[in-house]
């Protein structure tokens, strides 16, 4: 099977502690859905912000190359090495 691009939005909070986590990730059909879908993301009340990003690879297999960020808004962690 061809590889495959996957767009996502992905909000940050903050939990009861006050440590920045990460919100339920959404995919999107576009790197422009993604883009407004984050955007909007970062602006619900108790957000921090969110991120778009993408990842391309090969889900027959499962495996996949890292994240392209592809914007943040709003404040989100520096390290997103976990993507």
């Amino acid at each position: 099977m061809a590889n495959v691009t996957y767009y996502v939005a992905l909000p940050f909070m903050r939990d009861e502690s006050g440590e920045m986590i990460a919100g339920n990730a959404e995919e999107c059909q576009s790197a422009t859905t993604a883009l407004r879908r984050a955007e909007m993301m970062s602006r619900i009340p108790g957000s921090m912000g969110a991120i778009a990003f993408s990842r391309t690879g090969d889900p027959m297999i499962g495996e996949f190359g890292d994240a392209h960020l592809l914007r943040k808004f709003g404040n989100v962690p520096e390290d997103l090495g976990g993507l």
